[in-house]
């Protein structure tokens, strides 16, 4: 049995010591290079962000105690064909794929992470599967120029020069393979048959789920990462095995030699990063690994959701990359294509910060004591960084000491680019921070340590 640890998160997420390292030394390397991205664009996004309410969830009754809290306009099975419906409504006029592009790469992010399929089954890229899809007859939006949304995003995120990495559910609610409806309601989020007297029927899922995957993969240029929602669908759940292993060999073996998989919750060989969810490790990690957040309080678009602030945002961010994370930090469209305004404040904020000190977070790696108190440390390419966090009011302290093992020549202030006095003592290595000026130092300060 696979042993599980839970650290404040919705999800478990698999411990580091059984972390298996991807066999192919391409993807080995790609990996490496990912880690380096630091700071991902997540959005989950589909046709019930209309209603103000999870993704997905409510329709599944044995996950009902929560998720259908937000029902509250009308009985839960009224409510929840509305949901199924909401494609028929959902005309996004304001969908901006370039300006997306353009605002992620001017707020720092390195890659997109984008929902191609929830659990509901709803497809926002032009598959041959199923007409439940935004590019179906029934969606308005479906003639749009921009109507294959993950092929719109993913062009102009790429054009910015920003990475994909493509989050897939495997399971389908709206799949007849899945939920089949000759057995009734399905009162769980699992496969409502049992699939030792069905085979039949989840041999025809498996095929279903390897044509979306491969279509994925095959019509939208390099996927960077593979991203598998939906850790309960592997073979000692109910036997739920859509052997992942031959469609992802196939991929690795034709156009994404490279690619990531990210299997989560899932261990083993294709569990290439592991993804703590709405949480943060209390310890650095090791192992690659990705914390999978929000922007608001929640993954999905709801009307009265509150945002993080860029100072939160900022102290996140050092939180994750001094353990050797990188962060995805999701932000939920609006129904009609545009972005929260609130939410888009926020992010600048975090970008104009990483435009001073981008360079101690990108493309860095754990460095002891990797965080202490308000401090938190980073290295790369000979040099080391430390970020001192400010409270809401920024005051630098006259003298800060450093406690790394490392040997240190010479310290700069990575706003102003000036040189500080530094000197070993019994503390530990000591900045003079007396002639540092205030002002434009907001959320943290940064030092650029170089290492002898």
């Amino acid at each position: 049995m696979k042993k599980e640890i839970v650290a404040n998160g919705i999800h478990n997420y698999t411990p580091p010591e059984e972390y298996v390292p991807p066999r192919s030394e391409r993807v080995r390397e790609h990996l490496e290079w990912f880690m380096g991205l630091k700071l991902g664009f997540m959005m989950h996004w589909a046709p019930g962000c209309q209603l103000g309410t999870y993704e997905s969830w409510p329709l599944s009754d044995g996950d009902a105690a929560w998720s259908q809290e937000d029902f509250t306009w009308a009985d839960a099975e009224t409510c929840k064909r509305q949901y199924r419906q909401a494609n028929r409504t959902f005309n996004p006029v304001k969908f901006d794929p370039a300006g997306w592009a353009k605002l992620a790469r001017e707020c720092g992010f390195r890659y997109l992470l984008f929902t191609t399929k929830h659990h509901d089954g709803f497809c926002m890229f032009d598959t041959d599967t199923t007409d439940y899809k935004i590019t179906g007859p029934d969606c308005p939006f479906h003639s749009d120029p921009n109507a294959d949304v993950v092929g719109a995003l993913y062009r102009e995120f790429r054009r910015q020069g920003l990475a994909i990495s493509t989050y897939f559910s495997k399971p389908d609610w709206n799949s007849p393979f899945y939920w089949a409806p000759q057995f009734g309601p399905a009162p769980t989020r699992n496969v409502n048959y049992d699939v030792q007297e069905h085979p039949e029927l989840w041999e025809e899922y498996v095929r279903f789920t390897h044509r979306q995957i491969r279509e994925l993969c095959t019509r939208y240029g390099q996927i960077d990462v593979l991203w598998l929602d939906g850790g309960w669908v592997r073979p000692d759940n109910l036997g739920q095995d859509i052997r992942l292993g031959e469609i992802v060999e196939e991929l690795r073996a034709g156009p994404q030699p490279q690619m990531i998989v990210c299997e989560r919750t899932c261990g083993g060989e294709y569990e290439n990063f592991i993804t703590p969810e709405k949480t943060v490790p209390d310890t650095a990690l090791s192992v690659p690994w990705e914390t999978c957040t929000t922007v608001g309080e929640k993954f999905s678009f709801h009307y009265t959701d509150r945002f993080k602030s860029g100072r939160e945002l900022v102290h996140l961010l050092l939180d994750v990359v001094s353990k050797g994370g990188n962060l995805a930090l999701n932000l939920a469209p609006q129904p009609d294509g545009a972005l929260p305004a609130p939410a888009v404040r926020s992010l600048r904020e975090m970008g104009a910060w990483l435009n001073l000190f981008g360079d101690g977070i990108y493309g860095t790696r754990i460095c002891a004591p990797f965080f202490e108190d308000r401090l938190f440390y980073t290295q790369k390419d000979g040099e080391a960084f430390a970020f001192f966090r400010y409270d809401e009011l920024p005051r630098l302290p006259d003298r800060l000491a450093l406690h790394l093992d490392l040997p240190v020549k010479q310290a700069f202030c990575m706003r102003t680019g000036e040189p500080l006095h530094l000197r070993a003592t019994g503390e530990g290595l000591v900045l003079d921070l007396r002639e540092v000026p205030m002002g434009g130092a907001f959320y943290a300060e940064g030092f650029r340590l170089a290492l002898a």
